[in-house]
C-alpha cells in the first residue's frame, strides 16, 4: 500500500507498511482517506533531522487525533528503525500517545529507535525532502514561510 502526500512543495510518495504495524497504518490510512490530512501545515522542520505534519488544519500544532479520539499504544517493530532518510513516523508525546501527527527522517535516527512506531518510508519525492530541508526556519523550528499538505491519494499498489 502506498499514498502520496501532495505539498505545497511537491508530491512526496510512501510505503505503508500494513502487515507490520496493523493499527498505526489503519489510523493513518482511515485519516488519508477522509481528507483530515488536507491543509495541515508541516509545523515543525528541523534541516538535517525531519520535518513534522499532522495536525488539523484548523487546530493548532499541539493537536494529535486518532480515528478512536483518543490516543492509541505503540506498535514499536525491532525489524522497523529510523535507520535512513524517508523513513515515516509516527510523533508521539511519550509511550501510548500516538494521534495524527506524524515526521519524515531528513538522516537516520537511532535515538527514536523503540520510542516511535515506524510505519513507512520515502518511495519517490527526495527532492521534496531536498526543498523541505532548505526551507528557513525560526528558533522554535517553525518554518518562517508557511508549507502546507494540499491533500493525500491512496493508491492500492505499492508501485502504482
Amino acid at each position: 500500500m502506498s499514498v502520496t502526500i501532495h505539498t505545497d512543495l511537491g508530491d512526496i510518495k510512501i510505503e505503508v507498511f500494513c502487515e507490520s504495524v496493523p493499527k498505526t497504518t489503519e489510523n493513518f490510512l482511515a485519516l488519508c482517506a477522509s481528507s483530515f490530512y488536507d491543509g495541515s501545515p508541516i509545523h515543525r522542520l528541523v534541516p538535517s533531522f525531519m520535518f513534522q505534519t499532522g495536525s488539523p488544519a484548523s487546530e493548532g500544532p499541539k493537536v494529535s487525533t486518532s480515528i478512536w479520539g483518543e490516543p492509541f499504544e505503540d506498535e514499536i517493530r525491532p525489524s522497523l528503525r529510523h535507520n535512513a532518510r524517508g523513513i515515516v513516523s509516527m510523533a508521539n508525546k511519550g509511550p501510548m500517545t500516538n494521534g495524527s501527527q506524524f515526521f519524515v527522517c531528513f538522516a537516520p535516527a537511532p535515538h527514536l529507535d523503540g520510542k516511535n512506531t515506524v510505519f513507512g518510508k520515502v518511495l519517490t519525492g527526495d527532492n521534496v525532502l531536498a526543498k523541505l530541508e532548505a526551507v528557513d526556519v525560526d528558533s522554535k523550528h517553525r518554518p518562517k514561510d508557511k508549507i502546507f499538505v494540499k491533500s493525500v491519494t491512496i493508491h492500492a499498489n505499492p508501485l502504482a
